[in-house]
């Protein structure tokens, strides 16, 4: 996976019908700043309002993902989303002319093909991973629909899909690496039963589908005249009545294509959660409200907690041990508070510092209590940081780091002894003048104890 914000080189347009309006639609994707997300702009109304595609903006599933934002709405977004997802574009304007998007083939297969001919720019900005750490499961009582999402070192996908038919009864589909989104899952078309169809028709939906843009399983007998009657509603050509199966007019493009088309849909919905997620997801029976309900929890999460824990393996060797850390910094004992450096980028750092009760301070804070004190929480952050840049200068043994300002200092949980101490620091400005503007993060376990916007000046040494 990408590691780097992306977002396309270029803009692209379409134009096609809507599945449940019938309207011709036109769509433009552009490329978005950083931190931008996907936003989808209404062109057709007054003052042209946006709407975030984001899991909470979820109004309605019925046959589609339906979003809205005062009053202003969207719908069968899923398919674009998907694509988006797969080839990990993080920030798109989308500007569309109609209350949905374009149903066109009914696969997320022409949208694939336009991104890869406009291609993809790298941002200056780290990607935001929501890392699954911990067995989630969400169930939908009402229609037995369930996911499952287990911690994974990278992302996956298996659905399983079984309905009462004769014609699809049980399938399934895995999806290993978003690099075989476009062999394996982007031509997958949406699909509907016969019977399904006047029930749809009588809600004012599929008012654009046709045998080109749908998989249309024919397995329960009606009458001709009725068979008819439908067909001259749908605008298609009249099928007989007693030859059951698929009736589309391109065959399937897998023998397991509905299963594959779930599995897109799960992309498509997913995509909402706003950043990228790194897990294994397991669907049984998936549909777009159980998808919502699964992504909605993951934005709760993201909401209260602003920034996760950073995924410590005490296996992995680290970036920088304890000699190369005494290299950088001027800082001996009993005022060496990082012991290691676990990740590091080019505007991030994770530190770790293993709370002893041997540390001094203890002695007396508090004799009968040991809690470290919250000062040194910040200081543990600050020199975090300043491996950060140190490391980033020829010659570091002839500059230092001084603290100009700290704001909005948060302590959140006492850390006392046997606590390991993980240190998450992050430009949020460009480093100017030696001046250094970050955000950091103390977390034990997946709490976050304390955190701090901190200002730190880089000096030359005489």
């Amino acid at each position: 996976m990408n590691t780097k914000q992306h977002t396309l080189k270029d803009s692209f347009s379409l134009k096609g019908k809507g599945l449940h309006t019938g309207l011709e639609i036109e769509i433009k994707f552009n490329p978005a700043p950083v931190n931008h997300g996907y936003k989808i702009k209404r062109i057709d109304l007054e003052g042209q309002p946006e709407i975030e595609a984001l899991a909470e903006n979820v109004k309605g599933t019925q046959r589609g993902t339906v979003l809205s934002k005062n009053e202003v709405q969207v719908s069968t977004v899923e398919h674009a989303m998907a694509a988006l997802y797969a080839y990990e574009v993080d920030n798109c304007l989308i500007e569309v002319n109609a209350p949905e998007f374009p149903i066109l083939d009914g696969s997320a297969i022409i949208y694939a093909e336009e991104i890869e001919r406009i291609g993809l720019v790298e941002q200056d900005a780290d990607r935001d991973f929501y890392i699954v750490k911990s067995k989630l499961e969400v169930k939908d009582e009402e229609t037995g629909s369930s996911i499952t999402v287990l911690p994974d070192d990278s992302f996956g996908v298996y659905a399983h899909i079984t309905f009462d038919s004769i014609f699809l009864d049980n399938q399934y589909a895995t999806l290993d690496s978003l690099k075989d989104f476009k062999k394996e899952i982007a031509a997958s078309r949406t699909f509907v039963f016969v019977r399904e169809i006047e029930p749809l028709l009588q809600h004012g939906l599929i008012k654009g589908g046709d045998l080109d843009n749908a998989i249309v399983i024919y397995e329960r007998q009606i009458s001709q005249e009725r068979l008819d009657k439908l067909a001259d509603t749908m605008g298609v050509s009249h099928k007989d009545a007693t030859e059951l199966g698929y009736v589309m007019n391109k065959p399937l493009a897998f023998s397991n294509e509905p299963a594959r088309h779930k599995l897109l849909d799960i992309l498509g919905d997913i995509a909402l959660i706003g950043k990228p997620l790194v897990g294994r997801i397991l669907a049984s029976c998936p549909g777009h409200r159980i998808n919502n309900q699964f992504a909605r929890i993951i934005r709760k999460d993201i909401r209260m907690n602003e920034v996760q824990a950073p995924v410590y393996n005490p296996n992995n060797p680290p970036i920088m041990d304890i000699n190369r850390i005494k290299e950088l910094l001027p800082h001996r004992y009993p005022f060496l508070l990082v012991e290691k450096i676990i990740e590091i980028g080019s505007k991030h750092i994770v530190g770790l510092k293993n709370v002893s009760v041997n540390e001094p301070f203890f002695q007396g804070h508090f004799p009968d209590e040991p809690v470290m004190p919250g000062v040194l929480l910040v200081e543990a952050m600050a020199q975090t940081s300043g491996l950060l840049v140190l490391n980033s200068v020829d010659e570091p043994h002839r500059y230092s780091t001084y603290f100009l300002k700290m704001d909005n200092v948060k302590f959140r949980q006492k850390v006392i002894p046997g606590d390991t101490l993980i240190l998450r620091l992050e430009f949020t400005s460009e480093l100017r003048r030696g001046i250094a503007n970050m955000k950091g993060y103390c977390f034990v376990g997946e709490k976050v104890v304390c955190e701090a916007d901190l200002m730190a000046q880089i000096v030359k040494n005489k």
